[in-house]
C-alpha cells in the first residue's frame, strides 16, 4: 500500500482535532505525527502524545535547520510539524493523518505534494460561534483573534479537495474514512496501471531493438 499525509483543516472549534482522534482510535492503518508548539501545554494534554513542548529558541532553531514541513504562528505561539515525525509513520506504511490549520497546509503540501487535503466545516456560523464560546478559557481579545482566524481560514475553502460538513461527528468521521478508501485504491490503482504500461513499454523497446538488429 502507498501510504500518504491526510491534511484535516478547519476554523477553530471546527472539531478537526476530535476527528483525527477519532480515526486514529478506530484504525490501524492511520499514524499521527506529533507536531512541536511554544504554547504551554494544556491540563488534559501529554507531552509528547499531543505535541512536543519546546520553547521559542529551540523552536527557531529547528525551524533554521529546516527541520519543519510547515510552520506557523497561531495566536502568538509556534507551531511546526517535523518532517522526521511524517516520513517516520510513512516508512511504517501508515498513512498520517496531519491536524494542521490553512496557513500550515499551504506549506505542507510543499514539502509532501501527494497528500490529501480535506476541510472540516461547521453546519452554521452560529455552531461555530457557539463551540469557539464553551471554551471559556480565554479572553474577549484572544476570542476576537479566533474569530479573525476562522474568517481567513473559511476564505481558503475552495483549496481544498474534499469539504466535510461536521453537523454530525459519527457522519462527519465515516465521510472522512470513505475519503480515505477511495484514495486509497484510486491511488493503487494507478501505480499498478503505470507498472502495466512500464512491462508494455519495455517489452515494445525489446521488439523494436530486435527487428531493426
Amino acid at each position: 500500500m502507498s501510504s500518504f499525509p491526510i491534511i484535516l483543516s478547519a476554523p477553530s472549534g471546527g472539531g478537526k482535532t476530535t476527528i483525527a482522534k477519532t480515526l486514529l482510535s478506530r484504525r490501524e492503518d492511520l499514524g499521527y505525527s506529533v507536531s512541536c508548539t511554544t504554547r504551554a501545554p494544556r491540563p488534559t494534554e501529554v507531552p509528547g502524545r499531543d505535541y512536543y513542548f519546546i520553547s521559542r529558541a529551540e523552536f527557531l532553531a529547528k525551524r533554521e535547520e529546516g527541520a519543519f514541513a510547515e510552520s506557523a504562528v497561531v495566536h502568538g505561539n509556534l507551531y511546526g510539524t517535523l518532517r522526521s515525525e511524517v516520513e517516520r509513520v510513512l516508512a511504517t506504511g501508515k498513512h498520517v493523518v496531519m491536524d494542521i490549520d490553512v496557513q500550515g497546509a499551504v506549506q505542507f503540501m510543499r514539502a509532501f505534494p501527494h497528500s490529501v487535503t480535506i476541510f472540516i466545516l461547521p453546519p452554521t456560523a452560529e455552531v461555530l460561534l457557539e463551540r469557539l464560546r464553551a471554551r471559556q478559557t480565554e479572553s474577549p481579545a484572544q476570542l476576537a483573534a479566533r474569530l479573525q482566524s476562522a474568517l481567513q481560514e473559511l476564505q481558503q475553502v475552495a483549496e481544498y479537495e474534499y469539504i466535510v460538513v461536521n453537523d454530525d461527528l459519527e457522519r462527519a468521521v465515516s465521510s472522512v474514512e470513505s475519503i480515505i478508501d477511495a484514495e486509497t485504491v484510486s491511488r493503487e490503482r494507478v501505480k499498478n496501471l503505470r507498472h502495466q504500461v512500464g512491462l508494455l513499454i519495455e517489452r515494445l523497446e525489446q521488439e523494436i531493438e530486435n527487428s531493426t538488429s
